[in-house]
């Protein structure tokens, strides 16, 4: 008799039933009222971006222009050897690469750095002779512990680039593979025990720590670019890393 009471209650108020009914596991997003959503931090963000500046527009055709230009012409040298026969030797043809693709970097940088706004101050303490002023900064960042937080990602970033580089060395850290210039075994040490690929990463972060820095919408969207372009370059440089050292020891077997 009271569960019977309880039912009839239950079907008389409707509502509150409702509001007591859980979200289920398959449909509970579907149950969800995006127009109460509060959207107005994310339209704040992007009103900060200028998706057609003429900077932004440079900065993202560099970022995803670096890796496929050394994917590409370090795989062409792969396959022909051109560029070791012209230099007349497969190490300073490695070492020409290396230097081009510093210099697309620095330019890469150069066009991050313009998109950007800082301070006077900022720009001293990271030694940059042009200002960041291309688009705004967003004032909710714009305080001390944002910007603590930038330093930290770049004191990281900095540390896994330079250990990684150390780790590899000259040759290791260009594509000295695709030139035949091949490791004796897999590096494994700092920081390669810790993370893959801590040289991309870590100029990953050192660009998250200048978008935190510049208090900056358009560096964030930047660097996800970056992070983008450089997961689509691992995956191809992993794999044909592998196959050269694969063919190196069917081709050692054979001897």
């Amino acid at each position: 008799m009271r569960g019977s009471d309880t039912a009839a209650v239950r079907n008389n108020n409707p509502a509150a039933d409702s509001r007591r009914a859980p979200l289920d596991c398959c449909g509970g997003l579907n149950n969800v009222d995006y127009s109460k959503m509060d959207l107005k931090l994310m339209e704040e963000f992007l009103k900060l971006i200028n998706f057609y500046d003429s900077s932004f527009c440079f900065a993202v055709f560099t970022i995803i222009f670096n890796p496929l230009f050394w994917n590409v012409v370090a795989r062409w040298e792969h396959s022909t050897r051109r560029l070791s026969r012209l230099f007349g030797s497969p190490y300073l043809a490695c070492y020409c690469l290396a230097f081009v693709i510093i210099l697309l970097n620095v330019y890469r940088s150069h066009r991050f750095k313009i998109a950007l706004r800082l301070t006077v101050w900022e720009e001293k303490l990271f030694s940059m002779t042009e200002a960041m002023k291309a688009q705004a900064r967003w004032e909710v960042m714009d305080r001390l512990v944002v910007f603590s937080v930038g330093i930290a990602l770049m004191v990281l970033g900095t540390l896994l680039v330079v250990s990684s580089f150390l780790a590899l060395g000259f040759t290791g850290t260009f594509l000295g593979d695709y030139f035949g210039i091949l490791m004796d075994e897999k590096v494994t040490g700092f920081p390669f025990n810790i993370m893959e690929n801590p040289m991309y990463w870590g100029s990953t972060a050192n660009y998250l720590g200048l978008a935190f820095i510049g208090a900056s919408p358009v560096g964030f969207v930047l660097t996800v670019i970056i992070a983008i372009a450089y997961k689509v370059a691992i995956r191809f440089e992993g794999a044909f890393t592998k196959q050269i050292y694969q063919e190196r020891r069917q081709h050692s077997k054979h001897e």
